[in-house]
């Protein structure tokens, strides 16, 4: 069967979740609706940039009067949003066949919001990852499919993209099925809910005293969708952009600037060294 698909995309890899199922299934992305970048409309704006010559794109705020009749004419059977922070209304949750269902990148009920790796900044020790039905309310709809995985050996912003890039892929692939033979879905349970809001300005900077496991997780989290972890170094803060542990044979006390490089520092934490690459 092939599916008349509707994307709802303000981010690249997001865009790309969607056109790659599309075609590894033969499906037919017949619309891509995305968000103005603040000041920037049209071939300027990053993300529009980013698409396929071919890509029939929709840039829009207005979702109930614009995107909606656009979407409504198109006849979509599915209508799926990665990436897309805005609630989308039920004038367009009403218009596809089977549904419209959403990618999100945390394990569900846990992590709903804006910055789901907020759960790996504070401690979580996995990668999750679930496709839902789209609700009136961010990330409250019944589950039809997720992944959870371990960190990845490369604990960075990079590695922590790519393992949501496959587990989203698998989670598409069987999410699509069960919503077209009209699967429901597991409903989530309140009780097990939590919120993955904005970083703090306080938030983005990292101590270097703590272990070297914190820290790193917390870069990796601060730098998923665009750098932003800092560090206080030699008089002043910078922008780190990766992590390493590193290999040296003496220790000091922990934030103790081990040695300087061109690109960073090798600093002792509260356990071992790691190496910081700034942006």
């Amino acid at each position: 069967m092939t599916l008349r698909i509707v994307g709802l995309n303000a981010f690249l890899p997001g865009f790309r979740l969607v056109h790659e199922f599309a075609e590894q299934n033969g499906h037919e992305l017949v619309l891509v609706v995305t968000l103005p970048e603040t000041g920037r409309y049209g071939a300027d704006d990053p993300m529009v940039a980013g698409l396929p010559d071919e890509t029939n794109v929709l840039i829009t705020r207005k979702l109930r009067t614009v995107a909606a009749p656009v979407i409504a004419a198109l006849r979509p059977d599915v209508v799926i949003s990665a990436a897309f922070p805005r609630l989308i209304p039920d004038e367009i949750l009403e218009i596809p066949k089977y549904g419209a269902i959403n990618c999100h990148p945390s394990p569900l009920p846990a992590g709903r919001g804006p910055t789901p790796q907020r759960l790996i900044y504070e401690g979580d020790e996995r990668v999750g990852a679930t496709v839902h039905r789209t609700a009136s309310e961010f990330d409250t709809g019944a589950i039809l499919a997720q992944r959870i995985t371990p960190l990845p050996d490369d604990l960075n912003g990079t590695g922590l993209m790519q393992s949501w890039g496959t587990l989203l892929r698998e989670c598409l692939a069987e999410a699509v099925p069960r919503m077209v033979a009209g699967d429901p879905g597991e409903p989530q349970d309140p009780a097990l809910a939590s919120e993955a809001p904005f970083f703090t300005d306080a938030e983005r900077l990292l101590d270097l005293t703590e272990p070297s496991r914190v820290i790193r997780r917390k870069c990796a989290a601060l730098n998923v969708t665009a750098p932003s972890a800092l560090a206080d170094l030699d008089g002043a803060t910078h922008l780190i952009v990766r992590t390493d542990p590193a290999d040296v044979s003496r220790s000091a006390a922990p934030g103790t600037v081990l040695a300087r490089h061109d690109d960073g520092w090798t600093v002792q934490t509260a356990d071992h060294a790691l190496r910081l690459t700034r942006g």
